[in-house]
């Protein structure tokens, strides 16, 4: 038997290689995504369960306690009516992030379907779904996303509520403004699968468009468009901030994080804290998210050495 060799028990032991196994050892490479994936995780964790340890009401009033600083009793102080501003961030923190997780879906679902249909056709409709991405890149956001406000929110809340109509509405326009680079990166990526081989094969097989998207192109497309949703989740963050600072977002006894700041702008030289821990939250949230984009670029593209 002295031809057969026997596998070294390193050998053995060694962990089957697998896509994921690859995509979680390259992204653990990305040293600040790690550190802001645990810090968001943190933070998701503390807005989730946070009410079930601090069971501080976030509209109880306490006048002797009006814009007192840090302590034992108030951890991030208190606002000008004596409340909470922990147990108002732990609850704004709740409505910040659900803003910015559905506005980024209804964003790469918008973008990924118009993408799809514009890498995909051949003819006039990919131009025409293509210019009209440009016409709404070249639309000025801001202006545009605090007339759509103004427009339909009375409506929306005298159908969903004051809290439920904002929601939808302020996820639908900051979705619906967010759309088109994943759209363009979309019909860059299908532009370049469409013609690659393994499709090729699906097509002269028999495979229909509708397979070819599903089981062949949009798989090996989605690295791209999990970084785009991510930088959107930021996006909409920063939106949803800066519409509730402008008196323009959830009413004033929804404390998310940008109405805190705008609740806080007329007290920054007696109670600056009360500015401080909401916008901190918002940029820790924000560069958090920014940074896992980064670990993702970095640990979906295969083209670079890690």
């Amino acid at each position: 038997m002295a031809g057969l060799t026997l596998a070294s028990p390193s050998a053995e032991r060694r962990p089957a290689w697998s896509p994921w196994r690859e995509t979680w050892r390259r992204y653990r490479r990305h040293k600040l995504a790690v550190i802001s994936a645990f810090l968001l995780i943190v933070l998701i964790v503390a807005v989730v369960f946070g009410p079930f340890v601090w069971r501080v009401s976030i509209n109880e009033i306490d006048f002797s306690a009006r814009l007192e600083g840090p302590s034992l009793a108030h951890p991030f102080g208190t606002d000008d009516l004596g409340q909470d501003i922990l147990a108002r961030m732990i609850y704004g923190g709740r409505i910040s992030l659900a803003v910015g997780l559905a506005a980024m879906a209804v964003a790469v679902l918008v973008g990924t379907l118009i993408g799809a249909l514009a890498g995909m056709s051949r003819g006039a409709l990919g131009h025409a779904l293509m210019w009209l991405t440009d016409l709404f890149l070249s639309l000025p956001q801001l202006p545009l996303l605090l007339l759509l406000i103004y427009l339909f929110r009375d409506g929306l809340k005298a159908v969903f509520g004051p809290e439920g109509g904002i929601f939808i509405l302020i996820v639908l326009v900051i979705g619906g403004l967010r759309w088109m680079p994943v759209a363009r990166l979309v019909r860059a990526q299908f532009l370049s699968l469409r013609e690659k081989e393994f499709v090729e094969a699906a097509r002269a097989l028999g495979a229909s468009p509708l397979r070819q998207v599903v089981r062949h192109i949009l798989p090996n497309a989605v690295g791209p468009v999990i970084i785009a949703g991510t930088i959107d989740v930021a996006a909409a963050i920063i939106a949803e901030s800066t519409l509730s600072f402008l008196g323009l977002g959830f009413p004033p006894d929804t404390p998310t994080w940008g109405r805190l700041l705008f609740d806080a702008k007329d007290f920054l030289d007696i109670g600056p804290h009360w500015a401080l821990f909401p916008g901190g939250a918002i940029f820790v949230a924000v560069v958090a998210i920014n940074f896992i984009g980064d670990g993702m670029r970095d640990a979906l593209d295969a083209r670079r050495v890690i």
